[in-house]
């Protein structure tokens, strides 16, 4: 129960080690209860209770053997290292529950926690309704964007413990001196927030939902809320229209959308792919599925109206690596992501012979075209540039990972040395996390040393990375053919199954805002050297954009893509987003949003 007057209340041990609350009348308001929780405490001599670093209040034996901790009993706060138990295997959900105002710290409406029947997503409850729900799993390790108000980034993970899952979330080792907090606030809102010394007060860096349109199935079925326009609002599925058009126009949407032509199952149905989604609530989770077999499913059963397919970043439960997930009738709580997300695919009918033969006749004469011109530039290049097809070939194996061994890819006189990932794991000690240089959107940097003493730092990319195939051989074959004294050497690379590997020159005083705001090392910036500093990377980009031979856009440019060797010379690096500019091109336009995402909690 809250107390009334703090002044009142008594914090004590009893005679079994327990910690009681009692007011100044002897009524006891709360106790530890340790034997409840299977510490038995009748051979201990002593005890102590004492607030750790980190925020937990511990009560341990006189031996050292934690009897009770506040870290196990989550109230409205979530803390960096403490978990939040999202399976009931044999222990019960745990909640995060608000305040019910400002003033009053007994409990609110608002909870949040996992999904009971799937630990995959996580709700905002507003008592036992579903007020705001995150984005389904699709790795075990989400990393966020660098935050610059607390100069680092955020991440979340999900661990297993004693056969329970939990939730935490944290900032990268090694640790920065800002302080957070995850906080089910009374109003509903879900807030990530730090606090501010200089003004003595918590401020929020997130908060979610933040529009009225991200609220649980507030498009309604088949509806989904785009967040990619500046003005946020609900829109239809390709092939859906509004169930009601007036209640759409007037922006009510609870009403959804609805199919503008019935599916005929059994006659060559397809998928719609709608990148960047939230996928929907109610969902069938199908495990021990590879994408052929989760595509077979839904394929063959004609209830199902959409899937979902990802793979894991570790065999988390049960030995199983992928996540297939099947939607049987309405989709419900969909949302268009920026930056982030995954595929959905939505069942639509096959086409029928009139549609056939328009799609036909626009397609023919384009690609008769355009075969044309292939053909000659084909014979262009078997003339001038045969020497080159080997090595793509080459290039092409070991992008889809079927090569295992250690090769070298010739593009004129540039080389692409391919390191084994054999000669990476000894390197880096298997990937330690005493290794770990840093972290980013893209996943983990280690730094390593190569049997020849050379040492390396390795970019590894991460399964749910915003890097793909396409960033990755973009960042290999730019950082090759760029060459400057303010530009990161590349000294190999690495694809073994599903790892991709960047092989770094490894510089000791890492990234240039690792240096500005450690409060140890930024003394070592001094005017003089701070502007060497400015123009190394102003030289670095005059170089990108008017001296080398490619005009080379960077688009991603941040004080911890700058790296600083042990002469505190700068070098420009992460080039997995540039974009190449023809000689005299002034302009350009980009299907994609690129550079640093933001996470949803």
């Amino acid at each position: 129960m809250p107390i009334a007057d703090p002044s009142s209340a008594i914090l004590a041990f009893t005679n079994k080690f327990n910690l009681a609350l009692s007011d100044t009348n002897g009524q006891l308001l709360w106790m530890t209860n340790i034997s409840a929780t299977g510490n038995s405490s009748s051979e201990a001599t002593g005890g102590e209770a004492m607030l750790d670093n980190n925020g937990n209040f511990i009560l341990q034996s006189s031996e050292g053997i934690i009897l009770w901790q506040s870290f196990d009993y989550p109230t409205d706060t979530l803390l960096p290292g403490m978990n939040l138990r999202i399976t009931h295997r044999t222990h019960a959900l745990q909640r995060l529950i608000s305040w019910r105002n400002p003033q009053d710290p007994s409990p609110g409406n608002f909870s949040y926690g996992a999904d009971p029947d799937e630990f995959l997503q996580r709700f905002i409850w507003n008592g036992s309704t579903p007020y705001r729900r995150s984005p389904v799993w699709n790795n075990f390790l989400v990393v966020g964007q660098y935050i610059e108000s607390i100069r680092s980034t955020i991440y979340f993970t999900l661990q297993t413990i004693d056969d329970e899952v939990y939730i935490s979330f944290g900032l990268p080792a090694p640790s920065v001196s800002s302080l957070l907090l995850v906080k089910m606030d009374y109003s509903g809102k879900m807030k990530i927030r730090t606090w501010k010394s200089n003004v003595s007060k918590w401020t929020d860096l997130q908060s979610e939902p933040n529009q009225e349109c991200n609220k649980f199935g507030y498009c309604g079925p088949f509806g989904y809320c785009d967040n990619t326009q500046p003005i946020v609002t609900c829109k239809c599925f390709d092939g859906f229209e509004p169930n009601n058009k007036q209640e759409w126009t007037a922006h009510r949407f609870s009403q959804g959308c609805h199919r503008m032509e019935a599916l005929r199952c059994g006659q060559g149905d397809g998928f719609l792919n709608t990148s960047n989604m939230k996928v929907p609530d109610q969902f069938v989770f199908v495990k021990n599925r590879s994408l052929d077999e989760c595509i077979a499913e839904c394929t063959s059963n004609c209830s199902c109206t959409a899937y979902a397919y990802a793979n894991m970043s570790t065999k988390f439960m049960n030995g199983d690596e992928t996540r297939c997930l099947l939607w049987i009738g309405d989709l419900i709580d969909t949302e268009k992501l920026i930056g982030q997300g995954e595929n959905l695919y939505i069942r639509i009918n096959g086409l029928n012979d009139k549609k056939r033969k328009s799609i036909v006749l626009k397609i023919t004469l384009p690609v008769v075209s355009s075969l044309l011109i292939v053909i000659c530039a084909w014979l262009v290049w078997i003339c001038n540039l045969g020497g080159k097809q080997k090595n793509k070939k080459n290039w092409k194996k070991v992008m889809s990972g079927t090569s295992s061994t250690s090769v070298e890819l010739h593009d004129g006189n540039l080389k692409y040395p391919f390191i084994s990932f054999k000669e990476i794991v000894l390197a880096t000690n298997n990937f330690s996390n005493s290794n770990i240089l840093g972290h980013g959107g893209f996943g983990n940097v280690y730094k390593g040393t190569l049997e020849d003493g050379t040492k390396i730092a390795v970019k590894r990319l991460s399964k749910g990375s915003g890097q793909g195939v396409i960033e990755f051989r973009n960042e290999v074959i730019l950082i090759a053919k760029l060459q400057h004294q303010n530009l990161v050497r590349l000294l190999g690379f690495c694809i073994h199954g599903d790892e991709k590997l960047l092989i770094y020159e490894y510089l000791p005083n890492k990234s240039l805002d690792a240096m500005l705001f450690d409060a140890t090392r930024k003394s070592m910036l001094d005017w003089p050297m701070r502007f060497e500093i400015i123009k190394g990377v102003a030289r670095g980009l005059l170089y990108l954009h008017q001296d080398s031979r490619l005009k080379i856009i960077h688009r991603d440019l941040k004080a911890s893509n700058i790296l600083l060797d042990a002469e505190m010379s700068p070098k420009i690096s992460d080039f997995g987003m540039a974009r190449i500019f023809g000689g005299n091109q002034q302009q350009e336009n980009t299907d994609r949003v690129v550079g640093t995402v933001r996470i949803i909690i």
